[in-house]
């Protein structure tokens, strides 16, 4: 299996590389989209792993574009700051799956060749005040698409306050 790895994490990336290479898959890795997008069609891989924050800015404004020009490969996009608005957009907008960081090596490796992964039951917890926030942001986010300045204004706070809250993690409970 050839795959793209799309991630600016250099440390990761070749670790997700030399784990891919000693699983029998060719690996690519890229740093960003929009300078190397021929390249990463000329590559014609099977899959494609992408990092949903590349630098500054969401990949998933890219996921249309890659599924156009290859239909056949799977995308899968891997995220440090995960949502169900970001998980819900990106799959609407063509991508296969959606993982969270950190995930098993095992979980990415089934989900890049189209293989289900036995997760654990989803509990019915009320979710904290902070993840209510967290999840609200991210679904206006994406309803604007990613503009952090027009999300702002809708949200009726500074954008430099949105910024600080979109560097933190969510609170998973």
């Amino acid at each position: 299996m050839n795959v793209v790895i799309i991630e600016d994490d250099e440390a990761l990336s070749r670790t997700l590389a030399r784990r891919l290479q000693k699983n029998q898959c060719e690996a690519t890795v890229f740093t960003e989209i929009a300078h190397h997008f021929n390249d990463i069609v000329a590559v014609k891989p099977d899959a494609i792993l992408l990092d949903m924050k590349l630098k500054e800015q969401t990949s998933i404004v890219s996921i249309p574009a890659l599924r156009d020009s290859l239909p056949d490969a799977r995308i899968v996009v891997l995220t440090g700051y995960g949502s169900i608005a970001t998980a819900v957009e990106a799959i609407r907008k063509g991508a296969d799956d959606y993982l969270t960081k950190p995930a098993e090596f095992q979980s990415i490796l089934a989900a890049l060749r189209g293989e289900s992964v036995d997760t654990a039951p989803i509990e019915n917890e009320v979710m904290s005040p902070d993840r209510l926030e967290w999840e609200h942001i991210q679904r206006i986010l994406a309803e604007n698409e990613g503009n952090v300045s027009q999300t702002a204004r809708q949200l009726n706070m500074h954008r430099r306050t949105l910024q600080r809250k979109l560097q933190k993690r969510p609170v998973l409970k």
